[in-house]
C-alpha cells in the first residue's frame, strides 16, 4: 500500500485583513493572542463568503499562535460560525423553549416546506435560502423569531414567512448594519 500525498490548501488573508487581525491582537499581552479569537473569527468569516473551512481556521490558529483544536472548538460550539458554505439568505431560526413553544418549530418547517428544503444548512438550487435551527438569540419576547444576517426578525407567523421571503427574492432585504457596511 503506497502513501497518499495531501496537499494543504493555500489560505490567504487581505492586507486589510490580517492589518485587522494585527489590530485586534495588540489588544491582548503575547501569551494571551487566544483571547482575540471570537472577534478573529467575524472578521475572517466576513471575509470568505461567510463560512470557515478546515484550511481557513488552521490559518487563524497560527495567526494567534494557538493550535488548530482550539480554534475548532470554538467554531463547532458557537451557531453564529458557518462550517460549510450558506446561501445569500440564511434563516436562522431561535429553537430554544420560549421560541418553541410559541411555534418556531413548525414556522421553520413550513418555511423549509415553502423553499423546498429538506434538512437544516440545504441551499436552496439557486442558491438563495437556507435554514437552520440556532440556540437562544435573547429575544425571548418577541417569540418566534429568526435573525437574517445582522437583524431580527420578530412575532412571526407564516404569512410574515412569505413577505419574508418574498422581500428576500425581491433584493428589498437589508442584512448587513450600516456599521459592518463602512467597515469594509
Amino acid at each position: 500500500m503506497g502513501l497518499v500525498e495531501v496537499t494543504k490548501e493555500e489560505v490567504k488573508f487581505s492586507e486589510k485583513l490580517l492589518a485587522r487581525i494585527a489590530e485586534l491582537k495588540s489588544h491582548f499581552p503575547a501569551d494571551k493572542q487566544k483571547s482575540a479569537l471570537l472577534t478573529v473569527l467575524h472578521e475572517v468569516q466576513d471575509e470568505h463568503n461567510n463560512w470557515l473551512s478546515v484550511p481557513v481556521m488552521d490559518k487563524i490558529a497560527e495567526l494567534l499562535s494557538i493550535r488548530p483544536i482550539e480554534v475548532y472548538e470554538v467554531v463547532t460550539f458557537y451557531t453564529m460560525y458557518n462550517q460549510q458554505p450558506i446561501a445569500k439568505y440564511m434563516f436562522e431560526f431561535c429553537h430554544t423553549s420560549c421560541c418553541v413553544l410559541r411555534g418556531a418549530e413548525d414556522l421553520m418547517d413550513y418555511t423549509m416546506n415553502k423553499l423546498g428544503l429538506h434538512e437544516e444548512g440545504e441551499i436552496t438550487p439557486d442558491g438563495l435560502f437556507s435554514v437552520k435551527g440556532v440556540e437562544c438569540l435573547g429575544a425571548c419576547g418577541y417569540a418566534p423569531m429568526l435573525q437574517l444576517g445582522d437583524y431580527y426578525h420578530e412575532f412571526l407567523t407564516p404569512e410574515k414567512m412569505d413577505q419574508l421571503i418574498e422581500d428576500c427574492k425581491a433584493g428589498k432585504v437589508e442584512f448587513y448594519s450600516e456599521k459592518i457596511l463602512k467597515q469594509a
